[in-house]
């Protein structure tokens, strides 16, 4: 990987042209440090405001406070190891390591020709009945509720399966690998044979066709689907002045029970059933009743699985099977924006999940500096945009460098614990974006050198960004988890974009998406022994003391000490 001839040979390899015209970029770029008269400042360890490690104060050792006399840098002594210069002079070796990890990273991705295959030996054994050809308008859906995709495994089994489950009645296809759900069937038929597109991950069956739904009735499927779905209580609450002006459906029900107000909300295709003594209520979250800051639960009496009893001012609530569809909607910006964004991240730190807050919070795709066939199977569209076409809202890069960072006009720069950081990657390393690596790799000799190189590419990525940055937006993804709509508000104020706060409401309905791991955790042990500990800590109080001499606010205390 040493010369810049056998980079290009494996995106060819790869069969990416397009990360071979991206590449480009790192390959011209050159060697960096920080010049001394940017040195970052140093504060006195015991009266810095900032993050201390205790064990500092108690026995002193080379650490990453060192960072003065930087002007006379020469191979790094052992204090002066890990400072914001020796990080940052590391950008040669760094740039080797971002070259392997874009290799792993397309070579991750499963052959296009093999994913077919695979998803046609899962026959359609349980096809609803089919109910015909309809006319879809992606602006204004004929089945309003959930959306899923799969633009590579689609099948007519698999979208049944997936609105059964959520408690839909019908299932349509469209274009080939798009699956919508719904409960009312859609009104404009069309003919037959335009309905032509054949599934994406099963041959000779017909998915819909362009502007077109291939429409099953799947209540067939919904008795066996019962059982997995989950009806899940959010708590009790203060009820709305008025619950039949801020709830458009309701029922009464002699001697209600959860199930009766679940199921009946979920035919009207609404994420919440509220419940107060035997009246049942169906909607959104909105800023009317938020469903947020609930009360002691004693207040609603009764039991959570048979009748319940709540009463007066306050009432149960419920999330039903049904996805709140108010943010599904993405687009492309109809003209380019003037105002090229960048999303950047350490790998592992939150990027997709973020990318999936700011689509569904703007309405707009977000762009990638990568092509990750497997999140543009899964709905991520801007994922084969062009990274510079300025059609997206802002565009992913885990970049660092002079050259990478200066071709945008902003950024935000999503920041992660490292440790959670590099066990995120390594995960998504062994077992993709969605699963776990074994205890066999975690012990393995690959993840003390997985640490010792990586460790430092977390640091000198946030370094390089506040070194060259022009406009910043420093996001912590434990704030973004902790205060979801007050941070998703700073992002989508600084991407210059209006948004109601019924559809930031939807976006914390739906603030998980697709993006919990699955599968069996690693085991209950500490994966990081105490010199990866020192290692690590080091950087952090590193890259603590560079955000605060930029006057950003400093990490997150619960950084360290570990």
């Amino acid at each position: 990987m040493g010369g810049t001839s056998v980079w290009p040979a494996a995106y060819l390899m790869a069969g990416s042209l397009l990360l071979l015209q991206r590449t480009r970029l790192v390959i011209q770029q050159g060697s960096r440090g920080t010049p001394a008269n940017q040195a970052v400042p140093v504060l006195d360890e015991v009266t810095r405001v900032g993050i201390v490690d205790p064990r500092t104060l108690q026995s002193p050792r080379p650490g990453p406070r060192l960072l003065v006399g930087m002007d006379a840098l020469q191979e790094p002594a052992l204090d002066q190891q890990h400072s914001p210069h020796w990080l940052m002079s590391r950008n040669s070796e760094l740039r080797q390591l971002r070259r392997r990890w874009f290799h792993r990273f397309t070579s991750d991705q499963e052959p296009l020709q093999t994913a077919g295959l695979k998803a046609m030996k899962h026959t359609t054994e349980h096809k609803g009945t089919y109910m015909g050809c309809f006319t879809h308008d992606s602006r204004e859906r004929t089945l309003k509720g959930a959306v899923f995709y799969d633009l590579r495994k689609m099948t007519v089994a698999h979208c049944q399966e997936a609105c059964a489950e959520r408690a839909y009645s019908y299932a349509g296809l469209a274009y080939g690998a798009e699956c919508y759900c719904g409960n009312t069937l859609p009104a404009a038929a069309s003919k037959p044979e335009e309905c032509n597109s054949e599934c994406k991950g099963e041959k000779g069956s017909v998915c819909g066709g362009v502007n077109r739904l291939s429409v099953y009735r799947v209540e067939e499927l919904r008795a066996g689907a019962r059982r997995r779905r989950n009806v899940i209580y959010r708590g009790c609450f203060r009820a709305p002045e008025n619950l039949t002006d801020t709830f458009p459906a309701s029922l009464i029900q002699p001697n209600l029970t959860v199930e009766m107000c679940s199921e009946f909300c979920s035919k009207k295709e609404f994420p919440l059933a509220v419940i107060r003594g035997q009246e049942c209520y169906c909607g959104y979250p909105t800023g009317r009743f938020p469903a947020r800051d609930s009360a002691d639960g004693l207040r609603c009496s009764g039991t959570r699985n048979a009748s319940s009893t709540a009463e007066g001012n306050y009432c149960l609530v419920y999330q039903t099977p049904v996805q709140d569809t108010r943010c599904t909607d993405r687009k492309f910006l109809s003209t380019k924006s003037k105002v090229f964004v960048a999303l950047s991240s350490f790998p592992g730190a939150g990027n997709t999940w973020a990318r999936h807050l700011i689509e569904h919070a703007t309405g707009y795709y977000t762009g990638s500096y990568y092509f990750d066939g497997a999140l543009y199977n899964k709905g991520f569209k801007g994922e084969k945009d062009h990274w510079r076409s300025r059609r997206t809202i802002c565009v992913k890069t885990h970049e660092s460098g002079k050259t990478e960072i200066e071709m945008f006009d902003s950024a935000i720069l999503l920041i992660r614990n490292p440790y959670k950081s590099l066990m995120a990657e390594f995960n998504r390393k062994y077992a993709g974006h969605l699963g776990y690596a074994t205890d066999r790799n975690w012990k393995s000799k690959e993840w003390p050198d997985f640490v010792n190189s990586y460790a430092s590419w977390w640091a000198s990525h946030v370094l390089e960004w506040l070194k060259y940055g022009k406009r910043l937006l420093i996001v912590h993804y434990e704030d973004l988890k902790q205060s979801l709509i007050p941070k998703l508000k700073e992002m989508v104020e600084f991407l210059n974009v209006t948004v109601t706060e019924d559809r930031l409401l939807c976006v914390e309905n739906n603030r998980d998406g697709n993006f919990k791991r699955s599968g069996a955790k690693q085991k209950n042990f500490e994966p990081f022994t105490q010199e990866m500990k020192d290692l690590i800590n080091r950087y952090i109080l590193t890259v603590d003391e560079a955000l605060r001499g930029r006057n950003f606010s400093g990490l997150p205390r619960e950084y360290v000490p570990r």
